[in-house]
C-alpha cells in the first residue's frame, strides 16, 4: 500500500526523553527532567480532589459537550459559551482546524522556529507549510508574515499560526507591530489568524496584548489555550479554542464526540477556580527565570529573556553533545536542533532544588564539552 509523499517524508514530533528511559540507559537513581515545559508543582490540589470524587463514574461516557467546563471557562475568561470549543490538548485543535479549513495543496503560514506541531499536522493533511524568518532577537516578525501572505497569493494560505509567546524561543510579539498586523489581516474572509497562547499566564512584559482580550473584534481571529502549563494538567490533555460561532459550528462537526474525558473536564473546572495555585505557578516560574538569568550570566552563557516557563540559552557547544553530557549527570534538557539552532538548549523552570541541580550540571558540562 502506497502512502503520499507528505506522509512518507513526515518527521514525527519528538517528545522530551522520559525519566525512566534515562534512568535505565545511564544507571541513575535520580533524574531531573526540565525538558518539556511541564509545571513542577503538579496539578492543582483542587483538581486532584475533584478527580478523586469523580473516579467512580468512569463506567459512563463523558459529556460530549463538556457543558460544565465550557460554562466555567466562559465565566473565568469572559468569553461567550457559544465561542468555546474543547480539545484533547491544543494539538488536537490545531490538527482539526487544518483539516477543516485547508484542502490538500493549500498552505498554512507561520514563522521559522515556531511550535513544530503546526508543521506535523499540516503535512499529515497534505497541506504545505510556509515560513518567514525570525528577527535577530528571535521574535516573530509579524510584518514579514503579513508581507508574505500578500506577496504570495498563489500559495493558497488559509491559516496563519502565531504562537505568542513562542515555543521554543520564549519571545512575544505585541504593541504597534501587532496592531499593524491586525489592521492588515484582521476581518478578512480568506484567512484565519490563530494565536496560540499556551504560556500567556507567565508573561511579564507590559507590551504584551493577550489575543483572548481582543479576538472578539475580529471575525477571523482564533485563540488556542491549554491547561498543560500554568494549570499543571499536561497529562490530562485538555485544550480550549476561542473562536467565532461559525468556526465552532464546523469544529464540533469534525471533532470526535468524546474527545475530552470526564476526569479532564472536572479537573479543568476545579483548576480554573484555584487562584492560589495559579499565583504559586507564576511565582515559581518567575523566581526560577530570574535565578537562571543570574546563573547563566555568571557562566558566560548567553540567553534569551523568556515570557514563558522555560529559557532558551546558548551553550556555545554542539547541543547534542551537551545533551548527552547532561543526561549522564541525570539532567534532561531539550536540544532544539530540529528548529535550526545548533548550539541552543531549552530549559524548563523547575522547583528551587531542580533549578540549582541543573546549574551545577551545566557548569560541570562546560569543562567536559568543548566550544565549537
Amino acid at each position: 500500500m502506497k502512502v503520499s509523499a507528505e506522509i512518507l517524508n513526515l518527521v514525527p514530533y519528538k517528545t522530551g526523553k522520559p525519566i525512566s528511559e534515562t534512568q535505565r540507559e545511564y544507571g541513575l537513581t535520580e533524574v531531573i527532567k526540565l525538558a518539556s515545559n511541564e509545571n513542577t508543582l503538579g496539578p492543582s490540589p483542587k483538581a486532584i480532589e475533584a478527580i478523586q470524587d469523580f473516579i467512580a463514574h468512569q463506567h459512563r461516557y463523558p459529556d460530549p459537550s463538556g457543558y460544565e467546563l465550557v460554562q466555567k471557562i466562559s465565566e473565568v475568561w469572559d468569553v461567550p459559551a457559544t465561542q468555546i470549543g474543547l480539545g484533547n490538548g491544543s494539538n488536537e485543535i490545531i490538527d482539526l482546524l487544518i483539516r477543516i479549513f485547508c484542502e490538500p495543496g493549500d498552505a498554512i503560514l507561520t514563522s521559522n522556529a515556531a511550535f513544530v506541531a503546526y508543521q506535523v499536522c499540516a503535512q499529515a493533511a497534505r497541506v504545505k507549510v510556509r515560513t518567514t524568518p525570525l528577527k535577530k532577537d528571535l521574535t516573530i516578525d509579524l510584518k514579514a508574515v503579513a508581507d508574505h501572505f500578500f506577496h504570495h497569493p498563489t500559495q493558497k494560505i488559509k491559516i496563519i499560526f502565531i504562537p505568542n509567546p513562542n515555543n521554543p524561543t520564549g519571545t512575544i510579539v505585541g504593541g504597534e507591530e501587532l496592531e499593524e498586523f491586525l489592521t492588515r489581516l484582521g476581518n478578512r474572509d480568506d484567512v484565519l489568524l490563530v494565536f496560540d497562547e499556551a504560556y500567556t499566564e507567565f508573561v511579564r512584559d507590559p507590551n504584551f496584548k493577550e489575543a483572548a482580550k481582543f479576538y472578539k473584534n475580529y471575525s477571523n481571529v482564533l485563540v488556542l489555550k491549554t491547561f498543560s502549563k500554568v494549570y499543571g494538567m499536561a497529562g490530562f490533555r485538555l485544550g480550549a479554542l476561542l473562536a467565532p460561532e461559525y468556526v465552532l459550528e464546523y469544529y464540533n462537526r469534525v471533532r470526535n464526540p468524546f474527545n475530552v474525558n470526564d476526569l479532564a473536564q472536572v479537573a479543568g473546572v476545579a483548576a480554573l477556580t484555584d487562584h492560589e495555585y495559579i499565583k504559586a505557578s507564576q511565582k515559581i516560574v518567575w523566581d526560577g527565570l530570574d535565578y537562571f538569568y543570574k546563573e547563566l550570566s555568571r557562566l558566560g552563557l548567553p540567553y534569551y529573556p523568556s515570557q514563558a516557563n522555560f529559557i532558551l540559552f546558548d551553550t556555545k557547544r554542539n547541543s547534542e553533545k551537551v545533551h548527552v553530557s547532561l543526561l549522564k549527570q541525570g539532567l534532561i534538557l531539550r536540544p532544539v536542533q530540529n528548529y535550526g539552532f545548533k548550539t541552543l538548549m531549552r530549559m524548563t523552570v523547575g522547583n528551587e532544588y531542580e533549578n540549582k541541580k541543573a546549574i551545577v550540571a551545566i557548569e560541570k558540562m562546560l569543562t567536559e564539552v568543548g566550544e565549537i
